[in-house]
């Protein structure tokens, strides 16, 4: 049996609906990192906010790697290095402000451990900063604030607000963003062709192994690019529909380690 690698969406995928790793994903993760198989965890989170998954999971000690930002920078965490990255044009910044002030949206993006925010945080923000374990900084002059170099924006809104937005910033700034739904009230604003497919083939063609060689499962929109692209696209039982659409093979939710199932099936299996 050839090495295969095993990628992982984090929220409702790798935890429970309590944001818990359970004892028996764990181990299974474990055990065929013993046995020589790669894990990497691919999320829309920032990299703080996967920390903590990295370190239960013992990475470190193991190999593994973070897909952070929807495949906006990718972390080897043995070295802690930066192996790939693409940032988003700044000038898109103002552009995204002032939409997200006419039309009352959050926007937010990330600098060192913090959320940085343009407005007073709706129930959205603090559920992204609360998830990702990180503090939330209101900044009055955001337009100015953020001359750095970011990996994403991300814009809150009520899920059918959220729907039409996506569509008016697609056509408004498709030409050097992606931007897409990452869950029904996050809009994310990436940089152009940046998805977590796009960027798992730049990582697998480093350590000399192919998208047939994964066996990638996730449970959201962001996760379909990856599902299609994989040798083995995985739906969590808990996925929305038009991602168990996209997928090869279904498995048990995020609430009865249905990871297990997967690896069991697709690792082990000989």
């Amino acid at each position: 049996m050839g090495e295969k690698v095993l990628v992982l969406d984090i929220d409702g995928t790798l935890t429970n609906s309590d944001k818990q790793i359970t004892p028996a994903t764990r181990q299974g993760i474990q055990n065929i990192m013993k046995r020589g198989h790669k894990v990497i965890l691919a999320s829309g989170r920032p990299t703080p906010g996967m920390r903590r998954y990295e370190d239960e999971l013992e990475l470190k000690k193991y190999g593994g790697y973070l897909l952070a930002f929807n495949g906006g920078r990718i972390v080897e965490c043995k070295s802690g290095n930066i192996i790939y990255q693409r940032t988003l044009p700044l000038h898109i910044v103002p552009k995204l402000y002032d939409f997200a002030s006419e039309h009352g949206c959050g926007l937010i993006t990330y600098f060192g451990d913090k959320v940085i925010s343009a407005f007073e945080p709706d129930d959205y923000v603090k559920w992204e900063a609360h998830i990702n374990g990180m503090e939330i900084e209101v900044v009055s002059n955001f337009k100015e604030f953020v001359n750095f170099d970011i990996n994403k924006c991300l814009m809150t809104a009520p899920p059918e607000e959220a729907a039409e937005y996506e569509k008016i910033l697609q056509s408004v700034h498709g030409e050097y963003a992606s931007v897409y739904r990452s869950e029904e009230f996050f809009i994310e604003i990436m940089p152009k062709n940046v998805d977590k497919a796009a960027s798992l083939d730049k990582m697998l063609e480093t350590v000399g192994l192919t998208g047939e060689d994964a066996i990638c499962c996730g449970d959201s929109f962001n996760d379909i690019t990856m599902i299609k692209y994989a040798g083995v696209g995985v739906a969590m039982g808990n996925a929305k529909p038009v991602v168990k659409e996209a997928a090869d093979y279904i498995t048990g939710t995020n609430d009865e380690d249905g990871l297990v199932e997967v690896i069991d099936e697709f690792v082990l299996k000989d």
